[in-house]
């Protein structure tokens, strides 16, 4: 879907207060003095008229990329494009909608891509790296563990780690369907202290810029784009999110302690120097953990459970563990160990967590204590239902 014209009101529009020209703003200085910062590349940013990756566009950004990393701060590239890169020797004139098609390319186009990024970087003397992830690897303490250690690794010794999602092996039901929230989601992890988001958009804006619309520059809040309409892919149609997913991202960060700025790729060095370019997300919530994170934007919800006053007040103001004793309902099939959505009688969405019990398992065990259920039914079913460290709210 792409963008559409909308009239905003007045209130919704952030007013463009620019200072003067190459002037940093004091919210983007931070991005001249950063210490570690995730960069995010979308494909229809690489991607050239005639199809593939461009050769100008992507030796383009290593050279900005690269700049800053020789001047000291570490660099995570987190970067689409790998189907695109697979398009052409396939034979493929656009991107392909089966899975099974999207993962052959990606399995052809993700050699070629990093290739491309090591010969680019190289000629400024910096090694790269490839890291595939999947959602599964932020759902697991020990696999965010090792992510973790390995990307802290490559920054300590000077390499720049080019991250991806793992196309070929991600499934459906698992992944996380863009880059945008991947790269998010890698900021958290590597404590970053800003996340760049480049697409092909120079900045977030009101409106249509063809229908003069005006350059939205900071973000304090969702309050701020209450109002705005936000398109989706753009005209090149390799990418997978649009601005949309841009804004998502960034608004998961600057929510969760990291700002983060959305702007195009031909601003990269100039966001890196942190002038005034793009629209700025400034931070308006605290860091959390990055597994927390996933189950808060990410998750696939298998199911609902139902809770009663008490257990809403307990989970909700008290941030309580969730107890068989405050559920009413259960709904949906799941499994234990998946997520699942706790709602009030009224059906509001109160937190999002883990379940302990399968939906076989649940009926049998509502409105009971844990202690009754342990001696009737055995060790295993004295257990909290959703532990509060295996919950978010939401």
């Amino acid at each position: 879907m792409t963008s559409k014209a909308v009239t905003v009101p007045a209130e919704a529009v952030v007013p463009d207060h620019r200072p003067a020209a190459d002037a940093p703003s004091p919210d983007r200085s931070v991005l001249s003095s950063a210490r570690r910062i995730v960069v995010k590349v979308g494909s229809s940013s690489l991607t050239s008229i005639k199809g593939g990756i461009s050769e100008e566009a992507l030796t383009e950004l290593a050279d900005a990329l690269a700049h800053k990393r020789n001047a000291g701060t570490e660099i995570i590239l987190v970067s689409s494009g790998a189907i695109a890169a697979g398009l052409a020797p396939l034979g493929l004139a656009k991107r392909p909608r089966d899975l099974a098609t999207q993962q052959a390319a990606a399995s052809v186009g993700q050699g070629l891509l990093m290739a491309r990024y090591t010969h680019a970087f190289g000629a400024h003397g910096v090694t790269v790296s490839q890291v595939l992830l999947t959602a599964e690897d932020f759902m697991r303490r020990s696999q965010h563990t090792n992510a973790l250690r390995a990307l802290d690794r490559l920054l300590n010794l000077g390499v720049v780690p080019v991250v991806n999602e793992n196309d070929t092996v991600a499934t459906h039901e698992i992944r996380f369907g863009d880059n945008d929230r991947l790269a998010a989601l890698v900021a958290h992890l590597v404590r970053a202290d800003a996340l760049v988001l480049l697409s092909d958009v120079d900045s977030l804006y009101d409106g249509p810029p063809a229908h003069g619309a005006r350059r939205i520059s900071h973000v304090s809040g969702p309050q701020d784009l209450e109002g705005v309409a936000i398109g989706r892919t753009g005209k090149a149609g390799t990418g997978t999110g649009g601005m949309v997913t841009k804004v998502e991202a960034a608004t998961i960060a600057a929510g969760s302690g990291i700002p983060a700025l959305v702007t195009s790729t031909g601003n990269a060095a100039a966001a890196l120097a942190g002038k005034d370019v793009g629209t700025w997300f400034s931070v308006n919530g605290s860091r959390k953990p990055v597994r927390l994170l996933w189950l808060a934007h990410l998750a696939s919800v298998e199911g609902t459970l139902v809770l009663d006053d008490g257990a809403v007040m307990a989970v909700r103001d008290r941030h309580t563990s969730l107890l068989p004793a405050g559920i009413s309902a259960v709904h949906g099939q799941f499994e234990a160990g998946d997520a699942v959505e706790m709602v009030s009688f009224e059906g509001t969405v109160i937190a999002r967590g883990l379940v302990n019990y399968g939906a076989a398992e649940l009926p049998q065990m509502l409105g009971r204590s844990t202690r009754e259920l342990g001696r009737e039914l055995g060790r295993g079913y004295d257990r909290v239902v959703v532990h509060v460290d295996d919950l978010v709210l939401v």
